[in-house]
């Protein structure tokens, strides 16, 4: 099933078809009001740490550790992402940042994060993902009872 998650900056004028409107940022964004912001949410636990936005933010870390330390983020905090892919099969999710450019920003990380959980649950859900220890076993024994084939 294809998913609509969008990305926006919280600067943007909010529009009919946006859906859940969600600020993903740690920090308020300057100059704005909440009553002006048509926000659904305010969600900073899917947002990157104080240390790893700051430490991105003054050159520290490249984009490329930048992305897989936030995933780390994600991937210890189980449940973070649980909010966000509710509203997402609802209909169309707008995530929203301060950020100047949203391409190299959380975003497109989160986005596809999210997108890939989402993915993972329908698996689970149409009974094609090994979920149990005895499934993995099932298809160990499947693979070694197979006759090796043959190139030639």
């Amino acid at each position: 099933m294809g998913h609509d998650i969008q990305l926006k900056r919280i600067y943007a004028a909010p529009e009919a078809d946006d859906g859940a409107r969600v600020l993903v940022d740690r920090l308020w964004p300057r100059g704005k009001r909440r009553d002006t912001l048509a926000l659904s949410d305010w969600y900073r636990e899917a947002s990157p740490s104080n240390g790893l936005r700051r430490d991105w933010h003054q050159g520290k870390i490249s984009h490329a550790v930048f992305s897989r330390r936030y995933r780390w983020e994600m991937a210890d905090a189980e449940d973070c992402l649980l909010p966000l892919m509710r509203l997402t099969r609802r209909g169309r999710l707008t995530l929203l940042s301060a950020a100047r450019d949203l391409e190299q920003s959380h975003l497109p990380i989160l986005r596809e994060a999210l997108l890939e959980a989402l993915a993972e649950e329908d698996r689970e859900a149409d009974g094609t993902a090994q979920s149990s220890p005895p499934c993995y076993a099932a298809s160990l024994a499947a693979d070694q009872a197979a006759p090796p084939s043959s190139n030639a």
